[in-house]
């Protein structure tokens, strides 16, 4: 029988580290903004949206364990600070939390519907498939986590079913942007990850072609956003003068002169900020 460690303030500050917090409040944030903007202001109260949300959150948090899970090691070199598996709490614990908020995101999928069971099957298995082996391999891994972002947004058109293109364009910025997320915290990572044998973009390639990829990526990001825009004529262009495209000037001029870990760890959080303007700017379509 599995003893439950006891509970106190260290312990839930470790796991709430452990699981990024922040991160998932983000997500539940986005997933309501959807709902409201994008579906129907109505649709916020429903239970159902709630019960996604938690699902969602439960599946992100699981992945997020998994990770720091097979990554131990790496994070000692990368982010000694962020450890907590194997300090604060025990590798049986994270196993244990994993299985059970895993298990809460398929259970509540099955109870709203099968699209969602299997969207959160599969992102299960991907997060875990990515964790024990695709994040090693060059672009691979960045692709499935900037694809599990983007179905975040996606699925809540899955639980309403209303074929929203809206839905679908906020998708795909969430992909674009955690696509360049996540490479740059591959080059912030560059050491530990080279240290373990990782075979990510900027080891393969190096920072320098790693920087160009990410400019062509941003490059057809704007291309994509501005024929959508055109065609379906849902925002106006200050806005997204405003909520994207100055942001991304200003973090396509940070990258230019980035070379240290500080610098890619900064674009990392610029990223973040441009995703939460994307957000937002839901608000106005």
């Amino acid at each position: 029988m599995v003893r439950l460690p006891s509970i106190s303030s260290n312990f839930v500050e470790s796991l709430l580290k452990l699981t990024r917090f922040g991160n998932l409040v983000i997500i539940g944030f986005a997933q309501y903004f959807t709902a409201a903007f994008l579906i129907g202001k109505q649709s916020i109260y429903d239970f159902r949206l709630l019960l996604l949300s938690i699902a969602t959150v439960a599946i992100v948090a699981a992945g997020y364990i998994i990770n720091d899970y097979y990554d131990v090691k790496i994070d000692y070199i990368n982010k000694p600070d962020r450890v907590v598996i194997g300090k604060d709490i025990t590798r049986r614990y994270a196993i244990l939390f994993h299985v059970l908020l895993s298990a809460l995101g398929i259970l509540i999928g099955f109870y709203l519907s099968w699209a969602i069971a299997t969207i959160n099957l599969l992102s299960v298995f991907l997060l875990w498939l990515y964790s024990n082996f695709l994040k090693r391999l060059p672009f691979i891994g960045n692709l499935t986590v900037a694809f599990l972002t983007g179905s975040a947004i996606y699925v809540v058109d899955a639980l309403y079913r209303t074929h929203s293109s809206l839905v679908i364009i906020y998708a795909i910025f969430a992909f674009f942007m955690t696509l360049v997320r996540e490479i740059i915290k591959d080059m912030e990572d560059l050491r530990g990850d080279n240290t373990f044998g990782c075979k990510t973009l900027p080891i393969v390639l190096g920072i320098r072609k790693t920087k160009l990829i990410i400019y062509l990526l941003i490059a057809a990001f704007s291309v994509v956003v501005v024929v959508l825009d055109q065609l379906m004529e849902v925002l106006p262009f200050r806005y997204s003068l405003l909520f994207l495209f100055i942001p991304l000037l200003w973090f396509l001029n940070r990258l230019a002169r980035a070379d240290m870990k500080k610098d890619f760890s900064r674009l990392s959080t610029l990223c973040k900020v441009i995703m939460l303007l994307g957000i937002v700017s839901m608000a106005f379509v």
